[in-house]
């Protein structure tokens, strides 16, 4: 069957979370690094005990919490002025440099973000992209977090395409594996080159860079 959508993680795949470390830097000299890994680490951890436990929480509070676990866990001075400047970063994060030229490529599909983001995250963040897509999906209307089936069904609701008909786009291993148990056919961005983790799938397409994709489509 033919792929009559594409529908993109957020967060590492379209949106690099360590655009932040510049400012951390500024707030915490020499630490923006550590602190960026860890926040990300964190951040994910959060997700996945939340959904186990059935305590769900939008990422927007998941995203604080973990900054401020972080801060503590690194000895690094916390205080209100400095978590809202973070947060304010993330609602401008920078896209890849390949994006948005892979995105314009890839048109003549829909398009949508499958994404942890929560609304109050994700639309200011895709607003000040301009990037442009038919929707930007949040989990929180599912209440729980990738890489649930639930979260994925979302896309096929909203868009109205079969699963088999839908591509799926992360750099986020564990998420790609997600969508593909799930039923989509899955690309997955290997930026790092790391091994593809042991969960009983493959992706269907091994990518460096979303510029890979248009090629790899054809």
């Amino acid at each position: 069957m033919s792929l009559q959508a594409l529908v993109f993680d957020a967060y590492g795949t379209l949106y690099d979370v360590h655009s932040v470390i510049q400012r951390c830097d500024q707030l915490w000299p020499g630490k923006g690094a550590a602190l960026s890994q860890l926040w990300r680490t964190k951040q994910l951890e959060y997700t996945w005990q939340r959904t186990l436990m059935r305590r769900y929480a939008p990422f927007s509070q998941v995203t604080k919490d973990a900054l401020e676990y972080c801060c503590a866990a690194l000895k690094l001075p916390f205080d209100a002025a400095k978590a809202d400047t973070l947060w304010q970063e993330y609602l401008r994060l920078a896209p890849y440099p390949d994006v948005p030229g892979a995105l314009q490529k890839l048109a003549g599909r829909k398009m949508a973000i499958l994404t942890n983001g929560s609304p109050d995250m994700i639309d200011p963040l895709v607003k000040h992209s301009g990037l442009k897509f038919d929707a930007a999906l949040s989990v929180d209307a599912a209440k729980q977090f990738k890489p649930v089936p639930e979260v994925y069904q979302l896309a096929i609701e909203r868009l109205g395409v079969a699963k088999e008909a839908i591509g799926f786009v992360s750099s986020n291993c564990w998420d790609a594996l997600g969508a593909k148990s799930f039923g989509f056919r899955v690309y997955w961005i290997n930026r790092t080159g790391a091994p593809v983790d042991k969960l009983g799938f493959q992706p269907d397409g091994l990518l460096s860079t979303l510029g890979d994709l248009p090629a790899a489509l054809k």
